[in-house]
C-alpha cells in the first residue's frame, strides 16, 4: 500500500511539473487523437458486426460494443505511452489509462445489470450505485487516500466467536459475495434465455428448469463466496436446520405456495395461454411463477392468485384439452314470427362471422316457450377465447337485429293485460 501511495504521489508531482510545458500538450494531443481514432473504429466495427453477425451472437457483441471504445482508446494510449516514455514524462497518459479502464469496467457492469434486472426504478438505482462506487474507489486511489482508508479499516478489530476479524475483512467478504452473486445471476440469465427458447421442451418444464437452475446456481455461488473469504461452510447446516423449523412453523403457507407451483408446472394442469375461471375471475393465464399465477382478465386487469388456491379449490380450465371455447347467445322471438326463418337467419349470420368456427357448426336450439315469446339459444365456437367475446356478441346481435327487421321477424317485449272488474253494489 505504501508503494502504491508513492506511485500516485509521483504521478501527481510529474503532472504538476509538466502542466505548463510542451510535454503536457503532447500527452493531451495523444489522448484526443486516440479517442478520435477509437471512436471511428468503434463505429465502423459496430455497424459491420451488427449487420452481419448471427442473431445468437448479438448479446455478446452488445457487451463488446459497450467496452470497445474505452478499451481501444486505452490500447492506443498505452502504445503511445511506451513510445513517449523515452523522451518525456507520461504521467498524464498514465492517469488517462486509469480513467479509461474504469470507464470500461463501468460500461461492462452496467450492461450486465441491464441484462439481469428488468427495466424500472431498481435498474436505474443499481446503475447509479455501481457507477458511483467504481468512480469513488478510483478517486480515492488517485488521491492517495485509499491505502490510508484500508489501514484504518484494518485497525478496527473484533471477535466473531473465537475468530478475530477486522472491518476490512468483512467488507472484502461482502464485496466478494456480491460479485459472485452478480456473476451467477448473469450466467443464470444466459442459460435461462437459451432454455426458454428451446421450443421442443414443454413451456411448463422450461419454467421449472429455469427456476431450479437459478436456485442451484445461487446456492453454489454462496458456498463459493463463503469459502473464498475463509468462512466455514459447515455453519450452513445450522442455518439449514433453522430454516427447516421456520418453514414448518411460520412459513408453511409460503412453502405450500412454492410446492403447489412446482406441482402445477410439472403436472401440466395449467399452462401459459390457458383460459380459466378461478373463483369469480375469468381470464387468460399470462404468467406462471413458483409462488403465484398471473391471470389477465378480459378488461386488461391482472389478478395475482397464490398457487395454493389452485390446488385446494376447483378451477375451470376452458382450454385444457381444446383451446377453442363455446359462446352462447340467448334471444327471443315473438309467437307471430316464423320460427324456422328466425333460426335460419341466426345460423347464417353466425357462420359468416370471421371469428366463428365452421367446425363445430353453429347451432340454434329452442330452449322453451316464455311468457312473451319463444326462447332460442345460439351456440357458437371461437378459436381465440383469450381475445374476449363481448365485441363478438355485440356484432352478431347487431346483424341479427338487422336481419330480423328485413324479414319481418319481431323480438317481443313484455306485455301485461290489466282487467278491471267492477264489484256489484249491494241492493
Amino acid at each position: 500500500m505504501t508503494n502504491m501511495n508513492q506511485d500516485i504521489q509521483l504521478i501527481w508531482q510529474e503532472i504538476l511539473a509538466d502542466i505548463s510545458t510542451e510535454a503536457a500538450l503532447w500527452q493531451l494531443a495523444i489522448v484526443v487523437a486516440a479517442s478520435a481514432l477509437a471512436w471511428a473504429i468503434n463505429g465502423a466495427l459496430r455497424a459491420y458486426v451488427m449487420r452481419n453477425a448471427p442473431e445468437n451472437w448479438k448479446l455478446g457483441i452488445g457487451g463488446i460494443n459497450r467496452v470497445l471504445f474505452p478499451l481501444s482508446t486505452l490500447v492506443f494510449v498505452s502504445i503511445a505511452k511506451l513510445v513517449l516514455t523515452h523522451w518525456q514524462h507520461t504521467s498524464l497518459l498514465h492517469l488517462a489509462s486509469k480513467l479509461l479502464f474504469a470507464m470500461a469496467i463501468i460500461r461492462l457492469v452496467v450492461y450486465a445489470v441491464r441484462y439481469i434486472v428488468a427495466p424500472g426504478g431498481l435498474l436505474k438505482t443499481l446503475e447509479n450505485t455501481v457507477s458511483g462506487f467504481i468512480w469513488t474507489i478510483l478517486a480515492l486511489h488517485l488521491s492517495g487516500l485509499l491505502p490510508q482508508i484500508f489501514s484504518a479499516l484494518e485497525d478496527i478489530k473484533f471477535n466473531i466467536g473465537k475468530n478475530p476479524v477486522d472491518l476490512l475483512l468483512i467488507l472484502q467478504a461482502l464485496l466478494t459475495i456480491v460479485v459472485t452473486l452478480f456473476i451467477t445471476l448473469w450466467v443464470s440469465r444466459l442459460i435461462e434465455n437459451r432454455l426458454m427458447g428451446a421450443q421442443h421442451i414443454n413451456m411448463n418444464l422450461r419454467v421449472v428448469f429455469a427456476k431450479l437452475l437459478r436456485v442451484f446456481l445461487l446456492f453454489v455461488a454462496v458456498l463459493i463466496a463463503l469459502s473464498a473469504v475463509g468462512l466455514d461452510v459447515t455453519m450452513l447446516s445450522v442455518f439449514g436446520g433453522a430454516l427447516g423449523v421456520g418453514l414448518g412453523l411460520g412459513l408453511q403457507r409460503i412453502a405450500s405456495n412454492y410446492v403447489s407451483g412446482f406441482i402445477i408446472l410439472l403436472d401440466k394442469s395449467m399452462q401459459i395461454g390457458d383460459v380459466v375461471t378461478i373463483d369469480t375471475h375469468y381470464g387468460v393465464v399470462s404468467d406462471l411463477r413458483t409462488r403465484y399465477l398471473v391471470l389477465r382478465k378480459l378488461d386488461g386487469t391482472e389478478v395475482i392468485i397464490p398457487n395454493e388456491t389452485l390446488i385446494i379449490n376447483p378451477v375451470i380450465n376452458h382450454s385444457f384439452t381444446d383451446h377453442k371455447a363455446r359462446v352462447q347467445m340467448p334471444i327471443q322471438v315473438s309467437y307471430d314470427s316464423s320460427l324456422e326463418l328466425a333460426m335460419q337467419l341466426m345460423q347464417e349470420i353466425a357462420v359468416n362471422h370471421p371469428r366463428v368456427l365452421v367446425e363445430p357448426e353453429p347451432a340454434v336450439q329452442i330452449k322453451g316457450f316464455g311468457e312473451s315469446g319463444i326462447d332460442l339459444m345460439l351456440s357458437i365456437w371461437i378459436p381465440d377465447p383469450e381475445e374476449g367475446s363481448a365485441s363478438l356478441q355485440s356484432e352478431i346481435y347487431l346483424e341479427i337485429w338487422r336481419a330480423f327487421q328485413a324479414n319481418k321477424v319481431s323480438i317481443p317485449f313484455p306485455q301485461r293485460e290489466v282487467r278491471i272488474i267492477r264489484g256489484q253494489s249491494a241492493s
